[in-house]
């Protein structure tokens, strides 16, 4: 028997590559695993866990991501004291039903009937009290099984957004069935939602029973279910992940979860939602969403602001400077500077699709690499050479591997490293020094209490990520993985 007061599972979908928030967002480390929101130190991964505390009956997380990002992922619920329920791996992106459809799947494999809140990785929202009382407002009508959708009451007569309308007035104590969805309107006909007072934002955020959801699958997408059962059946453990079957998943058609069941289903229910939320499309909506000094102006990192007025001004590194200039978009990072009037913060992305076509390295990663294990950062380069900066934390280790193409030295400079070569091992300590010739089997194992960090001198014909062969390694990497992982 299901319970009357069923579990709430939190579901945070963490896929998407946010190219408009360039040269911050690459698809190597996405927009949700910064931190974005005002003068929070959590990244926009963490806070969306954070402002669930408090909610009834809340359980372990589950989230989706992809092979790149999840020990990133892990990470982060570690920093924050989660653990999650699992971290299921797409082997690629199929939008949101697919993912919701093996979360409910997942949800179900127990003999249970949780709730599932549906969330983005990558949203703001400045009033988690608000939210939650949302939340709270809409567990009855989910729990008797309509499927909940929150609507963000619209400030402004967005043309980006897609609507909801409601088939009844809004209510912000109960969710109210929905008339239908709109895609992106004109600024005329967003003019006219705003007048009715019936529409509301389409969010992407859903509360409903897993076994609800999973019947309008069943109903309107059976195709999508077939595929999704096909890749939980044949699904891998790895460490703390949960592999979905490749073959499987490759099947599965792309969908949003609108247009596969919100769209069609008796079941949709809208609730009202006004919590000071964004989707942190654009360098432009960051600076709405964000709090300003008295100038209008959005500083963030080693900046100095002069006589400049309703700007944001993002530094990572160097000092950055504004002077008179008024309604830009100025973000310095390791490798690339964006300067942008705000209103045309939008199209930042057609210049990512430029660099991905010129085959620029800018356009994907930065030069800051994260790993298992740590990360790296690459320093500088030339013809059969370049520099790396590696850290490596307290208790890991690199893989047991060797090269082809290239030699290495290494240059400890704070902590000490535990070196293998060829199976003799050494303490390496700080200016201290190491030579890995071309060919060795070798490994950097960090024994010590605090990080180790070391620079990396590679020489040789090929330098590219993927001469890398595997013998060992903890984090379940293997030689395929690494040439996946090529730069």
């Amino acid at each position: 028997m299901m319970s009357e007061s069923p579990a709430l599972l939190p579901v945070i979908l963490c896929g998407g590559t946010g190219t408009r928030l360039w040269p911050l967002s690459r698809a190597s480390y996405p927009k949700q695993y910064w931190a974005l929101a005002d003068s929070s130190d959590d990244t926009l991964l963490q806070l969306t866990h954070r402002r669930l505390e408090g909610l009834p009956g809340l359980g372990a997380p589950l989230l989706i991501c992809n092979e790149d990002h999840r020990f990133v992922v892990a990470e982060q619920m570690r920093q924050i004291g989660v653990e999650p329920e699992s971290i299921l791996l797409e082997p690629m992106g199929r939008n949101t039903a697919p993912a919701v459809c093996v979360a409910a799947l997942r949800a179900m494999a127990r003999g249970d009937d949780p709730l599932l809140l549906v969330l983005a990785a990558d949203h703001v929202i400045r009033q988690p009290e608000v939210f939650r009382q949302a939340v709270a407002a809409g567990i009855p009508a989910a729990t008797a099984g309509r499927l909940v959708t929150f609507g963000i009451v619209p400030t402004a007569p967005e043309t980006g957004y897609g609507y909801i309308e409601s088939a009844e007035p809004l209510q912000a104590e109960r969710p109210v069935p929905i008339a239908r969805f709109v895609e992106k309107p004109d600024r005329a006909t967003a003019e006219q939602f705003l007048e009715s007072g019936r529409f509301t934002w389409n969010s992407g955020m859903f509360l409903f029973r897993a076994s609800s959801m999973l019947a309008e699958l069943e109903r309107l997408a059976p195709e999508v279910v077939s595929c999704c059962r096909a890749a939980i059946a044949r699904d891998t453990p790895d460490l703390q992940f949960v592999r979905l079957d490749r073959e499987a998943f490759a099947q599965c058609p792309s969908v949003a979860l609108d247009v596969a069941v919100m769209e069609r289903t008796p079941l949709g229910a809208v609730l009202p939602l006004q919590a000071g939320w964004s989707d942190v499309g654009s360098w432009g909506a960051l600076w709405e969403s964000a709090e300003h000094d008295g100038d209008g102006n959005v500083l963030r990192g080693r900046v100095i602001s002069q006589g400049a007025r309703n700007c944001y001004l993002r530094s990572e590194h160097r000092l950055l400077v504004g002077l008179g200039v008024e309604d830009l978009v100025v973000v310095e990072t390791d490798d690339a500077v964006l300067v942008a009037h705000r209103d045309h913060s939008q199209q930042v992305k057609t210049v990512v699709k430029q660099l991905e076509s010129a085959g620029a390295s800018e356009g994907r990663a930065h030069r800051r690499i994260y790993r298992p294990w740590g990360h790296y950062d690459g320093v500088v380069e030339g013809r059969r050479w370049q520099v790396k900066r590696l850290m490596v934390k307290p208790g890991a280790a690199l893989s047991l591997q060797m090269h082809h193409h290239r030699a290495e030295h290494w240059v400890v400079v704070s902590g000490t490293a535990l070196v293998e070569k060829n199976g003799i091992e050494e303490l390496v300590g700080e200016n201290q020094s190491t030579y890995i010739p071309l060919g060795a089997q070798h490994r950097l194992t960090n024994p010590g209490k605090i990080p180790v960090e070391l620079i990396e001198v590679q020489s040789g014909p090929y330098l590219g990520e993927d001469d890398i062969v595997r013998f060992e390694d903890a984090y379940g990497r293997s030689t395929a993985y690494a040439r996946s992982q090529a730069s």
